[in-house]
């Protein structure tokens, strides 16, 4: 079965630091890499890495970061054959501070900006013909509301990683399948609320990611689940949040209880932390269960 990413397709500029500089502050970098990224490449990176079928719908440009990152994709074993190349436009990069095993992030747009209305119509029969879709806020946020319409209309499910935070029509997240925040997105949807009243609005749907504190969803018969994070030795939590998108929508496409998806998610974002670069640590199936079975 196959499952799609639309989303975004970055350069990452990571540097790293002794930790992340304050408000007018220098501080000396090191190791400045050019790492493939995007919330919707990594997100699709992370389900290849885990053996699913995938194929990846986004634009870059038509210049040399564009090409790695469309190689990198074939090499992982994603579809990239609907990828646009657009002319005149730069790929998307995203700047990257890495220091204390915590980072920041600056995304430029460029030819993310490009996924829109057009480009879905364009390519609609390709991604209908899928078991299930995965989206983010790294692409305009009208053509996520679009592709959400268009699955909606065809019965084809819907996963929404609403990052980086923004608002979300309570039209368009009646329609997605799974919804997956983390506390800061959670907030921008629903407004200031104790967590287990948002996750009661959506019974068997919304989960909450916390970090270092796991996550959490409120079954259909209204228990609430919280899921402990694994205990990781922390090098780079860059990508973490996309593995976690990626595994669990893996695992619901593979037709896993939800919960359960959740609990693989959770141990396969923890693996990704342990190594450096958004998908340099993303883990194989067979390592998630590994540490599930422990």
């Amino acid at each position: 079965m196959k499952i799609s990413v639309v989303g975004s397709i970055n350069m990452d500029m990571t540097v790293t630091a002794e930790r992340i500089p304050l408000k007018g502050e220098t501080l000396k970098g090191e190791n400045l890499r050019y790492i493939p990224g995007g919330k919707g490449a990594n997100q699709a990176v992370a389900m290849a890495r885990l053996g699913a079928d995938v194929e990846m719908f986004g634009c870059v440009g038509n210049d040399s970061a564009g090409k790695a990152l469309i190689q990198n994709m074939k090499e992982a074993g994603i579809e990239t054959s609907h990828i646009k190349v657009i002319e005149g436009t730069p790929t998307g990069i995203a700047m990257i501070t890495v220091g204390e095993n915590d980072n920041t992030i600056v995304v430029v747009a460029g030819a993310n900006g490009c996924v829109d209305k057009a480009y879905i119509d364009s390519i609609k029969e390709a991604i209908l013909d899928s078991e299930i879709v995965l989206l983010q806020h790294e692409i305009p946020l009208e053509t996520v509301s679009y592709v959400v319409d268009l699955c909606h209309a065809h019965g084809v499910k819907v996963v929404l990683n609403p990052a980086p935070a923004a608002p979300v029509s309570k039209e368009t997240l009646d329609k997605v399948s799974y919804l997956t925040p983390n506390e800061h997105e959670a907030a921008i949807l629903f407004g200031e609320k104790p967590l287990e009243e948002m996750l009661r609005l959506y019974p068997g749907k919304l989960l909450i990611t916390q970090g270092s504190r796991g996550a959490s969803i409120c079954l259909e018969n209204g228990q609430i689940v919280q899921v402990p994070a694994r205990k990781a030795e922390v090098v780079d939590t860059t990508g973490a949040g996309d593995t976690l998108n990626g595994a669990f929508t893996m695992q619901i496409a593979n037709k896993v209880p939800v919960e359960e998806a959740l609990r693989f998610a959770n141990v396969a974002a923890s693996l990704s932390t342990e190594k450096f670069g958004a998908q340099g640590g993303m883990p194989e199936y067979e390592a998630v269960i590994k540490e599930l079975e422990k």
